[in-house]
């Protein structure tokens, strides 16, 4: 169902929990596969990948162009882009399952994406809720750091990630506001990467 895309660069301490919660997704069937797309480490970041069971694209070009990479050679119908650091919480698999069942059950696999809540671990849940709620109400875009659901083929039509300093906010951009729905499980993003 899922192709999970990293771009990793020096980020062996970030990798570990992001890897780790997708192991509920590897179990309950959603996560087909998880892709590293490493810009040629020099720490350890493409040994856990690869020690975890991923699929690892080594190349030293910018971030976008290596996502762009991992996305072509991804085998599932849907990807989802997630930074090193980024945790999503518990209910991101039934979240994220419902998401993909729901687009295409209305048609909808090619004319939207998700991401998810913005979350912290330092403020409470309801708190958390109701400033992501307030944001997408003033109409903030998402941050990178949530993460991106999106069909391969919406993707594709969009031209997926340039190859620019900012791809994954430029990529955002270009899917627009109307096309993003907000998932109600949150993803929390370290702070240091």
């Amino acid at each position: 169902m899922l192709s999970v895309v990293i771009a990793t660069q020096d980020s062996e301490r970030a990798l570990l929990p992001t890897l780790a919660a997708l192991v509920a997704g590897a179990v309950n069937g959603i996560v087909r596969e998880v892709i590293v797309a490493d810009g040629g480490s020099r720490d350890g970041s493409a040994t856990i990948a690869e020690g975890a069971g991923c699929r690892v694209l080594t190349s030293h070009g910018a971030p976008g162009a290596r996502l762009k990479a991992a996305a072509d050679m991804a085998r599932a119908p849907w990807l989802m882009f997630l930074r090193p650091g980024t945790v999503p919480d518990a209910t991101w698999v039934d979240e994220t399952h419902r998401f993909i069942e729901e687009a295409e059950l209305r048609g909808r696999a090619g004319t939207c994406a998700a991401v998810f809540r913005a979350g912290s671990a330092t403020f409470r849940p309801a708190l958390i809720e109701a400033i992501a709620l307030l944001r997408a109400a003033l109409g903030a875009r998402p941050d990178p750091s949530q993460g991106l659901v999106i069909a391969k083929t919406l993707y594709d039509v969009i031209g997926g990630h340039r190859d620019l300093e900012n791809a994954e906010q430029d990529l955002i951009r270009r899917l627009g506001r109307r096309r993003l729905v907000l998932l109600r499980a949150g993803a929390i993003a370290a702070t240091n990467t």
